[in-house]
């Protein structure tokens, strides 16, 4: 699986793109059909302490996957897009295997 990262209004700091890669890593013993995923991390200008969103595409056969998390650490929202992902991607392979 390739992974492309894009950081809107902020560099991100090394640890954050190798803690990404672990967690995406995962995806792939559920499924071996994931190709790419793009991932967007993005620093909202604002006061509140939620200002933080991760934006990931999953490019998979049929339609794609994709799920935005926004939240107080790109840790958190990470976690958060990643424990989604895994439910999609169970339930889109729960509907193939009914067809």
């Amino acid at each position: 699986m390739t992974i492309n990262f894009q950081a809107v209004n902020f560099n991100t700091k090394p640890g954050l793109e190798e803690y990404l890669e672990k967690k995406l890593e995962k995806l792939e013993t559920l499924s071996d059909k994931i190709i790419a995923a793009n991932v967007s991390f993005k620093l909202e200008n604002t006061a509140e302490k939620h200002n933080k969103t991760v934006d990931i595409k999953l490019e998979v056969p049929g339609d794609d996957i994709v799920v935005s998390k926004t939240g107080q650490s790109f840790e958190e929202c990470i976690d958060l897009s990643v424990d989604t992902l895994k439910k999609l991607i169970i339930r889109k392979k729960e509907k193939i295997s009914d067809r």
